[in-house]
C-alpha cells in the first residue's frame, strides 16, 4: 500500500476538513455538497504518530478481487463465467455486510436474447451516493494489432475487472472502518452489458439504461440521488513506455485521469474536488485537471436524468479492447491510488465517518 507515504499528507488534509467544517458552521452554509481547494491548508509539524488512519483502502486486497474475476475467464453477457462471476461479487458484498439486490432483464440481440443482471449493494438511509463499475468484458477483440485475434474475447482486466475490484475493496473498507452518516446512503453498483457497442444486434451500456430507466424497480426517483461516481479502467500499472496518444503527441503509458467532459459539464464542483483531493493526496501526475474525451459511458444514462455523475476513467490504455488486456497490466498501487482518492472525498464531504474506537 501507499499508507505510510501517505500519513503526513493525510494528517494535513484532515485538519483542513476541521478549520472548513468550521468555517461553513459559522457561515450557516449547511448546503454545500463539495470541498474546494484552500489556500492555507495547515500542514502538520511532525509524522503522526497514528498509523491506524485513512485512507484504509488497501490497493493489495483490490487486486486480488481483480484477480478472483480474471480467473473465471472472458465473460461476455450471458456467459456462464459472468454468472459465476456475478455470484462471487453477491457472495463478497453479503460477507462484507452489504444488502444486495439484483435487477435482471432480457436482451434480444439478433434474435438470440440474452440474460443481464445488474447488482446493487446498499448501506444506509438518506440521498445516495453511487459508486458504479461495469463487470462485463467485451465479445471480440476488434481493437487487437493481430486481424487474427480481433473475434476472440477480451479478457479484460482493466476492462472492466479493475473497477469492479475498487468496488468490492470499497465495500471492505467502509464495512471495516467507516459509519455511513446519518441522511446518507451508498449504493455500489455493478452493471452488466456495458461493452458491446459497435457489434451487430448490440449497443453501449445497455445495464446502466435498463437501471436509469427503471428506478421505480427500486422505490427511488433522480432526485433521491446525490452523486454518481463512475470507475471504468483504473488499474494500469505505471511503467516507462511511451506511445502516440492524443493529438499524435508521445505520451507515458500510464495511470492518468482526465475530466471526462460530459461529467465536467454536469458536475464540475464534484469533478474538480475529486481531483483537488488526488493532488492533495500526491497523486497530481495521475490526476490532471484538463478536460481530454467525451465518452459514452455508464453515468451518461444518469447525467441524463439530472444526476450529478463523475467518470473517472484511463482512457488512454493501449490494451482497450484487445487481448493483451491481462493481469499483469494492473499494479495494486494504481488500485489503490483510485480507491483511496474517492475514499478520502466521501470522508471530506462527510458521507462517511471513521468509526469510533
Amino acid at each position: 500500500m501507499l499508507k505510510a507515504k501517505r500519513l503526513f499528507i493525510v494528517s494535513a488534509m484532515l485538519c483542513g476538513v476541521i478549520i472548513i467544517g468550521l468555517v461553513l458552521y459559522q457561515g450557516n452554509s449547511p448546503q454545500v455538497k463539495s470541498v474546494q481547494a484552500q489556500d492555507h491548508t495547515p500542514v502538520a509539524t511532525e509524522e503522526p504518530s497514528n498509523a491506524d488512519a485513512p485512507p484504509y483502502f488497501d490497493g493489495e486486497r483490490a487486486l486480488e478481487f481483480a484477480a478472483m474475476q480474471v480467473d473465471f475467464g472472458v465473460r461476455p453477457v450471458g456467459s456462464e463465467a459472468l454468472t459465476k462471476t456475478g455470484d462471487a461479487i453477491i457472495a463478497a458484498l453479503e460477507t462484507a455486510g452489504w444488502e444486495v439486490v439484483t435487477q435482471e432483464f432480457p436482451y434480444d440481440a439478433n434474435g438470440q436474447i440474452y440474460p443481464v443482471r445488474n447488482i446493487i449493494a446498499k448501506r444506509g438511509n438518506g440521498p445516495i451516493t453511487m459508486l458504479a463499475s461495469h463487470y462485463d468484458t467485451r465479445m471480440i477483440a476488434d481493437n487487437d494489432p493481430d486481424p487474427l485475434l480481433q473475434g476472440d474475447p477480451v479478457l479484460g482486466a482493466n476492462d472492466a475487472a479493475s473497477s469492479a475490484a475498487v468496488l468490492l475493496e470499497m465495500a471492505e473498507a467502509i464495512n471495516d472502518h467507516y459509519e455511513i452518516t446519518e441522511n446518507n446512503q451508498i449504493w455500489l453498483v455493478f452493471f452488466d452489458a456495458e461493452d458491446n457497442g459497435r457489434i451487430p444486434g448490440w449497443d453501449w451500456i445497455q445495464g446502466s439504461r435498463y437501471m436509469a430507466a427503471h428506478l421505480d424497480e427500486f422505490g427511488v426517483m433522480p432526485e433521491d440521488f446525490n452523486l454518481m461516481i463512475l470507475f471504468d479502467m483504473v488499474g494500469e500499472a505505471d511503467t516507462d513506455r511511451e506511445y502516440i496518444g492524443f493529438n499524435m503527441e508521445t505520451e507515458k503509458v500510464g495511470q492518468k485521469f482526465y475530466y471526462e467532459s460530459n461529467s465536467f459539464r454536469n458536475a464540475p464542483e464534484q469533478t474538480a474536488a475529486i481531483w483537488q483531493t488526488a493532488n492533495d493526496l500526491g497523486f497530481a501526475d495521475q490526476f490532471a485537471p484538463e478536460t481530454r474525451y467525451n465518452l459514452i459511458d455508464d453515468h451518461m444514462p444518469f447525467v441524463e436524468l439530472g444526476i450529478p455523475a463523475v467518470d473517472i476513467i484511463d482512457f488512454d490504455y493501449p490494451y482497450w479492447h484487445t487481448t493483451s488486456d491481462t493481469l499483469d497490466k494492473l499494479s495494486a498501487t494504481s488500485l489503490d491510488r483510485v480507491g483511496s482518492v474517492v475514499e478520502m472525498y466521501l470522508l471530506q464531504t462527510g458521507v462517511l465517518q471513521v468509526k469510533p474506537e
